[in-house]
């Protein structure tokens, strides 16, 4: 089974199944020397582990991560890091009921059409369980831009079903398990959510994704421009149906004008096109938006086929979000973070003897040594070769 990497340099392979022993991910690529504990990682796992309120999954994961390699005395080797979150709450039984039958807006069907076999325990492979690896190598992302480049990635629930959320502050996000941006709406969703699971049924979420801090000239033309490839990135977690990248669609109703970011000696005057302009980053925040379709597993009765083509109907009594977008928000950041922690590295292998390294290091340098290990101090290690 292909399609379980992300990245170039700094390439993320993401491995397990929902209810297996453990899941976990390999990146392959993290520069050497930045300091790194599982406290770290931990930090956003626990952002998006299951269980943490009544309006999400009842599963109950610790959601502990591992670090099994690439890790020496607190600091990255460049060698490969091995992270592993042990499966501890699986209920294999609450889907025997649907082991012969397709779940509407599941995977089921396309899973058994192309490999011949399914793993029908949770979705196996494609349950939304396997996004907490991503979220654990999304948390060294995100703190090697912090600290290398000043790039902070953050997001926030900005629309839950039909409820619009409007933004107040950074500050508020990390205080309500919605993560929304503010707090005045909470009793209006937990109202609206606790409705919703009560009537067995679900509903989808926007999530809106920002970088702040960003350098000019990451991503590159055509086939990896910025824009592209985090779309592809964002397309890549489970249950997202829509992209938008600054504007978005709302730039169909705009006129030339309102939407062309004009310019002046202070800096842009707007940011319609969400950072990125010809596939690379203008030094505007980047700010992405997804949207998230109803979780498909629902208490009520749907029509669907079984494994022999025959019709039944089907409900789902396992322990399933009413809305999966209530812990994306962490998901959305990861994504968008290893997007960004690759571009850099290409970016920075490319191009830094263009702005950033001496004559002398841009001459002795390769390409890949630039971009993998431009962070390592070498002064008191004189190449070999000039000896």
């Amino acid at each position: 089974m292909s399609g379980s990497s992300i990245g170039n340099l700094f390439k993320v392979t993401n491995f397990g199944e929902s209810h297996g022993p453990a899941i976990g991910c390999v990146i392959d690529g993290c520069p050497p020397g930045l300091a790194l504990t599982e406290a770290d990682i931990q930090i956003d796992l626990d952002r998006r582990k299951p269980g943490t309120s009544r309006h999400v999954t009842q599963r109950r994961e610790g959601d502990v991560v591992e670090i099994l390699s690439g890790v020496f005395e607190g600091k990255t080797t460049g060698t490969p890091i091995a992270l592993m979150i042990r499966n501890e709450d699986q209920r294999s039984k609450d889907y025997s009921n649907i082991a012969a039958s397709f779940r509407p807006g599941h995977a089921d069907y396309t899973y058994l059409q192309k490999y011949g076999v399914r793993d029908y325990r949770g979705g196996g492979r494609s349950s939304a369980r396997l996004t907490a690896p991503t979220v654990a190598a999304g948390a060294v992302a995100k703190k090697w831009l912090a600290e290398r480049h000043g790039v902070l990635v953050r997001g926030y629930l900005a629309q839950l079903g039909s409820e619009k959320v409007a933004f107040q502050s950074w500050d508020q996000v990390g205080e309500n398990p919605f993560f929304v941006a503010n707090l005045n709406v909470l009793p209006a969703l937990e109202t609206y959510m606790d409705k919703l699971r009560k009537s067995g049924e679900s509903c989808g979420a926007r999530i809106n994704v920002v970088a702040s801090g960003m350098p000019v000239g990451w991503g590159d033309p055509i086939y990896d421009r910025l824009d592209a490839v985090i779309a592809h990135a964002m397309m890549g977690i489970n249950a997202v149906k829509g992209v938008e990248i600054g504007a978005g669609f709302a730039s169909i109703e705009q006129l030339g004008t309102e939407h062309s970011d004009e310019m002046s000696p202070a800096g842009f005057l707007s940011n319609n096109a969400g950072g990125v302009l010809g596939g690379i980053s203008t030094g505007q925040d980047i700010l992405v938006s997804i949207a998230i379709k109803p979780t498909s597993s629902v208490r009520l009765d749907r029509h669907t086929i079984d494994t022999a083509g025959h019709p039944v109907v089907i409900n789902t009594h396992g322990r399933h979000d009413p809305c999966v977008g209530i812990r994306a928000t962490p998901i959305a950041e990861a994504l968008l973070a290893l997007v960004l922690v690759d571009r850099a590295l290409i970016h920075r292998g490319q191009n830094a003897d263009v702005v950033t390294a001496t004559p002398k290091v841009a001459a002795q340098a390769k390409p890949v040594q630039l971009a993998m290990n431009a962070d390592v101090k070498t002064q008191n290690n004189p190449d070999p070769h000039e000896a």
